[in-house]
């Protein structure tokens, strides 16, 4: 490959950096609901160190307003966001020391630290496609990056857990500086399992020297999760039921994380994209889309368990693996666009496609393409614009479909890449070994260190 083909693609990554900064900084800057992602974090945590009760909402949202994070003016939805704490007690690990510096610094911190693993996580993916395709995994994670000011402007944990997962996955793959990634795995874990917990899961699977580096996340988070857990439980015992009741608050029909059409969040770029909202335009019924849901992602799941329990793992079939399951993860559990930046983790597996040629390499190339894009801020906003004055006729099948196409094209493309990648991987010989597989998308250079 040449050396301007590489600078070509470096160029895409670099603009999409400079999008993501600067329109992130913009959004961040021009709309009220700025930094409410960490907002909640932040003062669930001091809460927490004041020995409030962060699940309780009354108590919380009173200690917002006095501790001086919000106004009686401010709109109702910052209130109501901030007071319904749904995390984990096992983030306070992370988020707590955040808490002994005023909010004006903290957030500033949380930002700098949120961009920087962001644009890390996504230049090592990009390295290991380089020696292959340059510019098209520079134009894809390029334009990922770029369409993610949503996850800037927000504060949302999802940034720093995938930035972390996907460092940990670049370092287990590579075989180096595997405590890093050990401990980059165990963090996302701690405070956003739902996200990376099918990625820890393939390495728990696949066995050998992966298996390893699983179980030593698994005790790390233990040995994180504990402290928080003892901590939370003595200041607030009732937290399991507290928790609940605030989950089920904001997801019931209407609420932030209803994934039904009508909703307050529906039909923005911040719409539910599992399964679940799909299936809700035919029939908008918990336990009906709820159970079709599990119909769906457990038999997928099942035959991706199976075949990485029985396969020979390789370089190849873990980013295979990997791909599948990055999109399988959005599917069959609540997620917002933010949280599909984690297609990340699909691009080597397009690479390898597409430079052996044939029909499987062009239908990733669309597939990714496609799921990159109608998960990205900018053409959902569009979207959303463009179908603002739409209403289809729901009464009928035909009328049901073109209503997910135009107002759940996400939820759409995520299945169909996670089936195709999975098909891919089936099909694959379990024995075969090829001398990519071992020595990397395009032999040892594209799997050496960025320098």
């Amino acid at each position: 490959m040449t050396r301007g083909s590489r600078g070509m693609g470096l160029l895409f990554l670099l603009i999409g950096s400079g999008f993501f900064v600067l329109l992130g900084m913009g959004l961040e800057r021009s709309t009220p609901l700025g930094m409410l992602d960490f907002k909640a974090l932040y003062y669930g945590a001091r809460c927490l160190t004041h020995h409030c009760d962060p699940y309780n909402f009354s108590q919380l949202q009173n200690f917002f307003l006095e501790d001086g994070g919000g106004h009686a003016s401010d709109p109702p939805v910052i209130r109501e966001l901030v007071g319904r704490y749904v995390n984990l007690p096992t983030t306070f690990i992370f988020t707590v020391p955040f808490t002994l510096l005023p909010w004006s610094l903290a957030h500033l911190l949380w930002t700098i630290i949120t961009v920087g693993l962001f644009l890390l996580a996504a230049f090592l993916m990009w390295s290991l496609c380089a020696n292959s395709a340059p510019v098209i995994s520079g134009c894809m994670i390029g334009f990922l990056i770029a369409n993610s000011e949503v996850l800037f402007a927000g504060g949302n944990a999802a940034g720093i857990v995938i930035s972390f997962s996907v460092i940990a996955v670049w370092c287990f793959l590579k075989e180096r500086f595997e405590p890093a990634g050990v401990v980059c795995l165990a963090i996302s874990l701690v405070i956003k399992p739902h996200d990376v917990g099918l990625v820890w899961l393939y390495f728990l699977l696949a066995g050998g020297v992966y298996r390893k580096r699983a179980l030593q996340t698994l005790v790390v988070t233990v040995a994180l999760s504990l402290p928080a857990i003892l901590w939370v439980s003595q200041v607030a015992p009732n937290w399991i039921q507290e928790l609940h009741s605030n989950l089920s608050a904001i997801s019931t029909h209407g609420g932030f994380n209803d994934p039904g059409p009508g909703t307050i969040i529906d039909r923005t770029p911040g719409m539910v994209i599992d399964v679940q909202a799909a299936v809700s335009i035919f029939r908008n019924d918990p336990r009906i889309y709820n159970a079709v849901s599990y119909l769906v992602g457990g038999p997928l799941l099942l035959l991706w368990s199976l075949r990485t329990l029985r396969s020979r793992s390789s370089l190849r079939s873990a980013w295979l693996a990997l791909s599948a399951v990055a999109a399988l993860t959005m599917l069959v559990t609540y997620h917002k666009p933010i949280d599909a930046r984690l297609l990340v983790l699909s691009v080597p597996a397009c690479v390898i496609l597409w430079a052996e040629g044939g029909a499987a390499g062009t239908i990733a190339l669309v597939v990714n393409a496609a799921a990159i894009v109608f998960t990205a801020d900018i053409p959902l906003a569009t979207l959303v614009l463009l179908t603002r004055n739409v209403h289809p006729d729901t009464t009928g099948l035909y009328g049901q479909m073109l209503t997910v196409l135009i107002t759940r094209p996400a939820s759409v493309i995520l299945l169909v890449m996670a089936i195709f990648y999975l098909w891919v991987y089936l099909r694959r010989d379990p024995g075969q070994v090829r001398k990519s597989d071992s020595d990397g998308l395009d032999g040892p250079p594209s799997l050496s260190a960025p320098s």
